[in-house]
């Protein structure tokens, strides 16, 4: 444990740091020594070439051997000091700002040969090196190929790297904590020796084992923590759900489409869960459209069936009242179902609290509101979440721990990410995905517009509103910008009220929240058949007569979100429109992002190429995920080792193996919150 410990302590403890350095390197968030190993060398310089004067290169770092001839120690202040160097090609002037004389002579001595290092100029028909960056009298000690790093004002290149050239000088050996198995696919180099390589500048840009193997004991750390939760929710037992085919057959009595084979197959996922003695914790994915809500409310009927109640929460009031319709036209007359919302009334709120308690609530739908502490349930076995707002890892735990030991989990999320970032994100859950859509679902036809043609779409919009049709207009921005050049909902807004008169709403995130219900309310009731809005429409709310979606300066947004906003139409049985509008200089990535766009309605291939143009950490909503980022791992670059790391982890939990060994990894890492668990 001494070896951790070294590598997790403080900076101050490292030879030559003293509190202004430590202030320094804390600027680059580096606090501890394993910090440090991860400030990786951002190039490296070759020093083993030394030059004649005649041969320097104004604006390089070069290396060159001189003989020092003459001081110049000016007495007035602010003058820098200078010292004439030469060799038989030519003359050189050394500068020194902010440097002693006593120092200067140490280091320069008269009539020797030095080899010094530095940024060459010219400056009164001489070369010059201004604060040279290395000066010996032992040529071998300069002549060297040697890692540069990113570093912070004050800190200066020869300091660093006799920081962390001590540092991997005392790096300790660490018990191994990977398989035999996996070590060999890594040529068996160990954890110190990958470090030590990472940090030779002879292999700067090479991807050998060594640094495979350090982003698989990354990828590794991340899922161990998911292997453990996983690990303590199927500890918790629990009543099993008895229920029959009885309430799924009610449903598809009530539904006029037949469910998809994933749709099916995902309610048999849920059903074993829920008919097993272990708790459920699942996510269910799917993409825009999919049709989740009937499979959750499936789930909902059955755990109702068994004699246990249900919480349903939804991220907006208005798509819990939606949840709350659907629920009501699908359940019988007997099931009792409750929508419980900020709107409430507060005599209305106190008798549903009350039913809930004496359980004669059977299906409460709500926003988060319904798991404030003064809402008690009395006998409740599921909790289902429309995540929107994206639950991290830790506050899912607290939500399941919460809810007691017959509670069942059950996370829905409409935003489709690689297999990956599902690894990544949602490790701690157990999975099921629909990918395919109910066949009553048409496609959305995918437009793109030069917004110099916005008459022609305006023209078309006016169509489809004279044949009842509903739009939505989407912009970048709530008010115009003197600095982006984007579309302004307001500004959009005012020019079309122009020509649709009271038949537009406006919709932004900086409205009321009142307001912004009053809006989708009319539009729902098509008492508005045109609404302007910013993003604020991305959440799953169903409008089954909106057909058309214009999004204006498309090209600024990430493809992921395009096809979110594109969600928001095509779910009625009408022929539905995206019409992406751009100006007339796009970059390459952005015809692009519109090409593949145009080219699929499939969320999870959609999601595939956006997280290559813009890479994980932008993905839509996963900057709030409470995903950490990693240091070297990348779910696009690495797919094979991140596959390779979900197959060592099905090993772990099939030989029922513990965790003990990968104590020392797990603290490296920093996932000291389940460390606890393990030991």
């Amino acid at each position: 444990m001494a070896n951790i410990d070294y590598l997790l302590s403080d900076i101050n403890n490292i030879n030559g740091i003293g509190s202004k350095t430590a202030k320094l390197l804390r600027r680059k968030n580096i606090t501890t020594i394993f910090d440090l190993l991860w400030n990786l060398p951002r190039d490296f310089v070759d020093r083993t070439k030394t030059y004649k004067i005649s041969e320097l290169e104004i604006g390089k770092v070069q290396t060159f051997n001189v003989i020092v001839k003459k001081y110049n120690f000016p007495r007035i202040r602010n003058l820098p000091n200078k010292v004439l160097c030469e060799d038989e090609t030519g003359k050189l002037d050394c500068i020194f700002f902010n440097s002693y004389e006593g120092y200067i002579r140490k280091i320069l001595p008269l009539n020797q040969k030095v080899t010094i290092n530095g940024k060459v100029n010219f400056y009164n028909k001489r070369y010059q090196v201004v604060n040279p960056t290395n000066i010996s009298s032992d040529e071998n000690s300069i002549k060297k190929v040697q890692s540069t790093y990113s570093l912070t004002d004050g800190l200066n290149e020869k300091k660093y790297q006799k920081i962390i050239q001590n540092v991997l000088e005392k790096l300790p050996n660490l018990d191994e904590w990977l398989s035999k198995d996996v070590l060999k696919k890594f040529n068996n180099i160990s954890w110190k020796e990958s470090i030590l390589k990472l940090h030779d500048p002879k292999n700067f840009n090479a991807k050998g084992d060594f640094l495979n193997r350090l982003i698989f004991d990354e990828i590794l750390s991340n899922f161990l923590i998911s292997c453990n939760i996983r690990r303590k929710i199927k500890k918790i037992k629990k009543n099993k759900k008895k229920f029959s085919n009885d309430p799924y057959n009610s449903i598809l009595k009530k539904i006029n489409f037949n469910l998809t084979i994933d749709q099916q197959k995902a309610i048999e996922e849920i059903n074993k869960d829920l008919k097993s003695d272990r708790k459920m914790f699942r996510l269910l994915q799917g993409d825009v459209g999919s049709g989740k809500t009937i499979v959750s409310l499936v789930a909902s009927l059955n755990v109702i069936y068994s004699k246990f109640q249900v919480a349903f929460m939804a991220p907006t009031e208005i798509l819990a009242k939606q949840h709350y319709n659907l629920a009501k036209k699908l359940f019988s007359d007997s099931i009792e179902i409750n929508l419980l919302t900020g709107k409430t009334e507060n005599k209305e709120r106190k008798a549903i609290l009350k039913n809930l308690l004496n359980g004669k609530v059977d299906l409460l739908i709500g926003t988060h509101s319904l798991f404030q502490e003064k809402i008690n349930y009395k006998k409740l076995g599921l909790i289902i979440i429309d995540e929107q707002h994206k639950f991290g890892v830790n506050q899912r735990k607290k939500l399941s721990d919460k809810a007691g030991k017959n509670c069942d989990v059950l996370v829905m999320s409409a935003t489709p990410i690689p297999r990956t970032m599902i690894m990544t994100i949602y490790g701690d859950m157990d999975t099921s995905i629909i990918k395919s859509k109910p066949k009553n679902r048409k496609e959305i036809k995918t437009y793109s517009k030069n917004d110099k043609n916005i008459n022609d779409v305006i023209n078309f919009v006016n169509k489809q509103i004279q044949l009842g049709n509903q739009i939505f207009w989407v912009c970048p921005l709530i008010e115009e910008s003197k600095k982006i050049d984007h579309q302004s909902s307001i500004k959009r807004y005012e020019s079309l009220k122009k020509i649709f008169r009271n038949n537009v709403g406006l919709l932004h995130g900086s409205l009321e929240k009142n307001e912004k219900d009053r809006i989708l309310l009319d539009f729902l009731n098509k008492k508005i058949n045109l609404i302007v809005s910013t993003t604020v429409i991305e959440v799953g709310i169903d409008f089954p007569n909106a057909n058309v979606i214009v999004i204006e300066n498309a090209n600024k947004f990430g493809l992921s979100q395009l096809h979110q906003l594109r969600g928001r139409v095509g779910r009625g049985d009408k022929e539905s429109y995206c019409i992406l509008m751009f100006k007339t200089n796009l970059s390459e990535n952005a015809k692009k992002r519109i090409k593949i766009l145009k080219s699929s309605n499939d969320g999870f291939k959609i999601s595939e190429e956006d997280m290559k143009l813009r890479g994980y950490g932008d993905l839509l909503g996963f900057k709030q995920s409470g995903l950490k980022n990693f240091r070297l791992a990348d779910p696009i670059q690495n797919q094979d080792l991140f596959f390779l790391a979900e197959k060592e982890i099905k090993k772990i939990e099939d030989r029922n193996e513990s965790l003990d060994k990968y104590f020392q990894l797990l603290k490296l890492y920093d996932r000291a919150d389940i460390l606890n668990d393990i030991v």
